[in-house]
């Protein structure tokens, strides 16, 4: 039976799912680190993670078997997509099952900042009774700056409208404004305005520091700061100064840049003690809803890959978005995108005889997918040739 290893405590359903199309699946609750991987990848074919498993480009050339990975998260930026697509291995995410989830965490962290609740919470179990109106507000009337309008960020400005907040935005791409949301062309054009600033941003290199000194000191003084996206985006240093300072009076953080790898682990931050600061440990996606959505979304797109060569999708490899049809005997071919490829490729299945019924092609960057299905039994050596040519990267047999 084919191989597949499953990490980092992932929702059951995608074991059932795997296995049901025929894979030995072995779970794991914790991430592995680089030499741990390494081992665990021996014979494996599918490999699933969440965020703290590293997939470096070292782990990807000692996993000669590896055909496909899934990331049961929305970030990717933990894996060497480019090292993986020149391995033939193709990467699939979930961009938007555990979004109403992260919205939702999100919404929740404003409200309990706004009215103090942090605060008053902790001084209710020491015994004291401290009841005040003093530096809580309702979050209607106030101003929420979105930085990343993207799936997460769109959804956030529709709920925190109908709670009565004004929204404004800064994405680095032109986006449709839902609702009444105004965009601002500029970070710093929307810190003067916002009562609330939640980060939403991707984990692209370009974005670490992104916030730091200069920002903190640029919002307004009495605001309340949220990131729910990367931890290597914030100077925490900078947020503790600020939140010391009462120029941030309240905080939730859900991301860090280093994290602990298992549950259990010692968790040190610079942010911990703080007054009305929400530390929670990378959960914002973690409902049981959002992780059984994420558990079948992205076996799925596993198992249709394997089974139909169906890269709709993902992140790292040209989209053909595929239905098997079991009167054919199907060809993936994943290779450089290179001059010649399609033809090369027609002429040796028409060298062995093979009677083409249909084919796609797509590139993307340096890659092409080549498609091809056959109204009759391929022959080995017409599979031997054409991966033994210099532009392939990985060809399988479908059939």
């Amino acid at each position: 039976m084919p191989k597949a290893l499953l990490l980092e405590n992932l929702h059951p359903q995608a074991r059932t799912i795997l296995e049901s199309a025929g894979y030995e699946v072995t779970t794991r609750t914790g991430a592995l680190d680089e030499a741990e991987l390494v081992e665990a990848l021996d014979g494996v074919e599918l490999l699933g993670i969440r965020s703290k498993t590293q997939v470096t480009a070292a782990a990807l050339a000692a996993a000669p078997d590896l055909v496909a990975l899934g990331a049961f998260c929305i970030g990717t930026n933990q894996i060497d997509l480019a090292a993986a697509a020149a391995r033939g291995v193709a990467v699939f995410n979930a961009p938007f099952s555990n979004t109403r989830s992260v919205v939702e965490i999100a919404i929740a962290d404003i409200i309990a900042l706004t009215r103090r609740l942090t605060v008053l919470d902790r001084k209710m179990h020491d015994g004291v009774w401290d009841k005040t109106a003093t530096g809580a507000h309702e979050v209607r009337g106030r101003t929420l700056g979105i930085v990343g309008y993207g799936n997460i960020g769109t959804q956030l400005s529709v709920l925190a409208e109908a709670l009565g907040m004004s929204v404004v935005y800064y994405d680095t791409v032109e986006k449709l404004a839902l609702g009444n949301a105004r965009r601002m062309e500029s970070l710093d054009a929307l810190l003067e305005v916002a009562d609330v600033v939640t980060l939403h941003v991707d984990g692209r290199s370009g974005n670490a520091g992104l916030f730091g000194a200069e920002q903190f000191a640029a919002m307004r003084p009495g605001s309340i700061f949220l990131n729910l996206s990367r931890g290597f985006v914030v100077d925490y240093a900078a947020l503790r100064d600020a939140v010391v300072a009462g120029r941030v009076v309240g905080a939730a953080v859900d991301v860090f840049p280093e994290e602990p790898k298992r549950k259990g682990d010692p968790f040190e931050s610079e942010l911990r003690g703080l007054p009305n600061v929400i530390l929670t440990p990378h959960t914002g996606g973690s409902t049981e809803e959002a992780q059984e959505a994420i558990g079948r979304f992205v076996a799925h797109k596993l198992r249709d890959f394997m089974a139909t060569g169906s890269t709709a999708l993902s992140v790292n490899v040209p989209h053909v978005a595929l239905d098997q049809s079991p009167e054919v005997h199907r060809i993936a071919y994943l290779h450089r995108n290179v001059p010649g490829v399609l033809a090369a490729v027609n002429q040796t299945l028409a060298a062995h005889g093979v009677n083409i019924v249909g084919q796609l092609l797509a590139t993307r960057g340096d890659h092409g997918y080549v498609v091809t299905d056959a109204g009759t039994p391929v022959d080995q050596a017409a599979l031997v040739e054409l991966a033994a040519r210099p532009e392939s990267v990985r060809l399988r047999l479908l059939s």
